[in-house]
């Protein structure tokens, strides 16, 4: 079937730039090492060689910012997904009451139950709603599926009929079931890590309260260089992983639901 093409051709895409996303840091290892190997004979013309763990020291920094930026964003978000789900605004649906907002909650959470079933999502995530978002969006959060939430907002619940909330809940399905949400946060961390290094380089480059710079001030210029490069291919790179993932999820909403009606036209 055609959507099966589309899951293989997703998961392709995203296993090469995974890949490239590795190279990127080890790429960033050598351009800072170079740049700051340049820089020191630059400054000291007459030196004899590097100084002692100079190229290990450069690619312990490197590695520690990138690797420890991914670990502080990972503890950051530790507390899986409703904690992120109440960063955003939202709350667990509310299906005890006889007004149409709970009647719509409850189709919501009885769609979760129907796409828990069809997925073999066990056990089912929790159903949570962003009660003052009027546009159609939804997330889905979480480590693993013991941890899972899938939010909608009010607009989502109170514009699309139940074909189309059915088909918007199994793509985040789809995002919880490929490890799509522990993938994006580890992507985030990894990014963040590639900004810390522009950071360090910038405290480095500025003046003083006399304007004066330190002798280590061209070697904050190197990193801010090299580091911004790095951030900006590693934002590339994350937009283009996130977007690989949308179309597995569609794919996969497609198969869970048996229909592209409801997907299409939400």
């Amino acid at each position: 079937m055609r959507f099966r093409s589309h899951q293989e051709a997703a998961r392709a895409q995203t296993c090469r730039l995974l890949m490239l996303f590795a190279l990127v840091v080890v790429g960033l290892v050598l351009a800072i090492n170079g740049v700051l190997a340049a820089i020191y004979w630059l400054t000291f013309p007459f030196a004899r060689g590097l100084p002692t763990w100079f190229v290990e020291t450069n690619t312990a920094l490197v590695l520690l910012f990138v690797l420890g930026g991914c670990w502080v964003e990972s503890m950051r978000l530790a507390k899986g997904g409703p904690h992120v789900a109440e960063l955003a605004g939202a709350r667990p649906v509310n299906t005890g009451g006889n007004d149409e907002a709970s009647r719509r909650e409850k189709r919501f959470a009885n769609i979760v139950q129907e796409m828990a079933l069809a997925s073999g999502l066990r056990p089912p995530p929790a159903a949570w709603v962003l009660p003052r978002d009027d546009a159609i969006n939804a997330l889905a959060a979480g480590w693993d599926a013991d941890d899972a939430v899938v939010a909608v907002t009010r607009g989502a619940l109170e514009r699309l009929d139940r074909a189309e909330l059915q088909g918007v809940v199994a793509h985040e399905f789809s995002h919880i079931l490929n490890g799509d949400t522990r993938l994006n946060m580890r992507l985030v961390g990894l990014v963040w890590g590639l900004q810390m290094i522009w950071g360090l380089g910038q405290q480095m480059w500025s003046a003083d309260e006399h304007g004066r710079r330190h002798a280590g001030a061209l070697f904050g210029l190197g990193l801010m260089a090299v580091g911004s490069f790095g951030w900006l291919a590693g934002r590339l790179l994350q937009a283009a992983v996130s977007r690989q993932r949308e179309f597995l999820a569609d794919a996969s909403a497609v198969k869970f639901t048996r229909q592209v009606d409801g997907l299409g036209g939400a």
